[in-house]
């Protein structure tokens, strides 16, 4: 298969930097900031939506979200969960659903389920939207002990049934990142952490790919906090805020 144009950003050395976003305006004001592809998070759009994330309450809003956002002048990545069901033939409905409405990456996670499950999901996501980059997510690190014997062993199922790429949330150990970077013949996604490696730490460790997975949302709660506690306290805001014509007229 040819690659495309989002493939070929998760270049060694200089890993894609993945920001995610949970609406209209955050995607266009990240794109604004020179970002070349955008992807979704899960727990955004669910959060926004009143939705439990990671309870594949949310395919409505994460497929409306994908026809608002993909006909944007940015490459479109979309957390899918787990593809919102259990049936690997919905999953691949999904991923061509996401594929038509102009995303070019999907990102699915294993929720430590049985692996030959999310295998057959990979491949049907695979079959039906042959373009579509399918990031494969395994939590052994996220919700898991860390076992790396048991990562490497549902990554490889994973990428025998067609991954574009594995991602491994929540592994933060520099060894181990270049175990499985070096592993691979694939890009390894890990999920930032201010706690772990740099940037280009990670690039140096064979990572071609860092998600910013539910970070910004959460910080932009945080400074949301911030500003209206402030204010009460008779200070001024400070940092940079978008004027009102930027927002609503982006890009």
């Amino acid at each position: 298969m040819t690659e495309t144009a989002f493939a070929a950003l998760h270049r060694a050395g200089e890993p894609l930097l993945l920001p995610c976003a949970w609406d209209h305006a955050s995607a266009l004001a990240l794109a604004g900031q020179g970002f070349h592809a955008v992807g979704t998070t899960s727990l955004g759009v669910a959060a926004a939506a009143g939705l439990p994330d990671g309870a594949s309450a949310t395919r409505d809003e994460t497929l409306r979200l994908a026809l608002t956002l993909g006909s944007a002048p940015f490459l479109l990545s979309v957390d899918a969960e787990d593809g919102f069901s259990e049936d690997p033939d919905e999953v691949g409905e999904f991923a061509r659903e996401l594929a038509a409405v102009g995303a070019v990456g999907i990102n699915l996670e294993d929720g430590l389920g049985p692996v030959d499950r999310h295998a057959a999901k990979i491949a049907a996501a695979r079959a039906a939207a042959p373009g579509l980059f399918v990031n494969a997510r395994t939590d052994t690190y996220w919700s898991g002990d860390g076992d790396p014997a048991e990562t490497v062993r549902r990554l490889e199922a994973y990428r025998e049934a067609g991954a574009d790429g594995v991602f491994v949330p929540g592994l933060t150990d520099p060894a181990r990142i270049a175990s499985l970077a070096a592993h691979f013949d694939v890009p390894l996604n890990v999920l930032y952490s201010p706690a772990g490696p740099t940037l280009a730490h990670l690039a140096d460790l064979g990572v071609r790919r860092v998600s910013l997975g539910s970070l910004l949302y959460r910080r932009a709660l945080g400074a949301a906090l911030e500003t209206a506690a402030g204010i009460r306290s008779g200070r001024a805001p400070d940092g940079p805020t978008p004027t009102y014509d930027e927002v609503r007229t982006p890009g």
